[in-house]
């Protein structure tokens, strides 16, 4: 399949009453479709993995076209330039959450991604860095659990960014982080405890959510039948 023949394919599913909720949601939607995930996965399993026409439906613009490649992308053939390139051109927190979840955790470079953009003070950049330690944290099965400690002080040293796109992400990596194990768990809501002493607003919200969490019956049943299998 060509990448004319998916953008056409792509068009014919144009919604518009989608595109109206989306920007409820705060997606861009000047270069969007409003095409379902679910409908876009059905295309990824007929196109299969194609990392050649990856970078022809990234380089078209098309919200939907992109979300469709980070999920027909090669993981082990993506350089570590071309994520640079596309972190670079997020304008909407599903298209980053979608790149992160569907193909830059699964590479051998999400690990220290995860690190140099949490640094980073661009938007959806900095972003990324704590979508990338959320998706790694509910993921990745084979890394050893102590090596999601180091991503701990982080959180704490970045839970006073007061953007929203930027202090839920955080929240999210604490959360997952917090429900990977008994071990992380106890480590996660040291460090929620830790935040809700700041003198940050966002960083006693992201407290405040992340503790309601992993304080819960159902995180702490779940831990507990996991430890013991």
């Amino acid at each position: 399949m060509t990448c004319e023949e998916v953008l056409q394919m792509l068009e014919q599913l144009r919604n518009p009453k989608a595109l109206e909720g989306m920007a409820r949601f705060g997606i861009a939607t000047t270069h969007a479709y409003g095409i379902s995930i679910p409908k876009l996965r059905a295309i990824a399993r007929r196109i299969g993995r194609n990392h050649a026409l990856v970078l022809h439906l990234w380089d078209s613009g098309i919200h939907e076209a992109r979300i469709l490649a980070s999920m027909i992308a090669d993981p082990h053939v993506l350089t570590e330039e071309q994520m640079e390139q596309w972190c670079g051109h997020f304008d909407s927190w599903d298209l980053c959450d979608q790149c992160c979840n569907n193909l830059f955790r699964k590479t051998a470079f999400a690990w220290r991604k995860a690190v140099e953009w949490s640094a980073r003070e661009e938007e959806y950049v900095k972003r990324a860095g704590f979508v990338l330690m959320a998706s790694l944290a509910a993921g990745d099965k084979t890394s050893a659990d102590a090596l999601f400690l180091e991503f701990l002080p982080i959180i704490l040293r970045e839970a006073t960014d007061c953007r929203n796109i930027v202090k839920k992400a955080v929240n999210w990596a604490l959360r997952q982080i917090g429900k990977r194990s008994q071990m992380l768990n106890a480590a996660a809501i040291q460090t929620a405890l830790q935040l809700q002493q700041m003198d940050s607003r966002a960083a006693r919200w992201i407290a405040a959510d992340a503790l309601r969490e992993l304080r819960s019956a159902a995180v702490q049943r779940r831990l507990e039948m996991r430890a013991s299998t």
